[in-house]
């Protein structure tokens, strides 16, 4: 359609039959080009269409993934200050283990510092009392035992 149609001329112009057939064909190709061009219109549409719903769904996806991502910074921090509360927890309760078992430790040792005194006061106590028995001992005047020929083996016998 890019060529020029040239014609027949004729005694007044040009060939009548020969430009009705030609203004046939290009109102032919007019409806068809038309045609054409609403079925491109009508492609262009439904493509626009389904570059909406995708673009829908892509920024629906980019949503959801901030979403994702802040709620998995948000658990992320949850679970730090969870674990810290924890080990702070943890230090509290170590720390009142440990002063507990000191306090039990000074109550032992004060207990057996008290034991220890009891003992050294009993063991001298003890010794006085060993000191004063062996003194009356050492000053116990035992009688003198009777001279075995005073009694004879006879008396024994007799008494029998």
């Amino acid at each position: 359609m890019s060529h020029k149609p040239k014609f027949r001329v004729m005694r007044q112009g040009y060939d009548r039959f020969e430009v009705d057939q030609m203004i046939t064909n290009l109102e032919h190709d007019k409806t068809i080009l038309t045609k054409q061009i609403e079925l491109y219109q009508k492609q262009v549409e439904s493509l626009q269409e389904q570059r909406d719903i995708i673009k829908k769904r892509y920024q629906q996806l980019v949503s959801e993934s901030g979403v994702r991502e802040k709620a998995a910074e948000e658990m992320s921090r949850l679970a730090l200050r969870e674990a810290n509360s924890i080990i702070d927890t943890a230090y509290m309760n170590a720390d009142m283990i440990v002063r507990e078992a000191m306090s039990t430790s000074r109550q032992v040792l004060v207990e057996i510092a008290r034991i220890s005194n009891e003992s050294n006061e009993l063991r001298d106590e003890l010794k006085e009392k060993l000191l004063e028995l062996e003194i009356a001992i050492d000053d116990l005047t035992l009688p003198d035992a009777p001279n075995s020929k005073l009694i004879g083996e006879d008396q024994d016998k007799l008494g029998r």
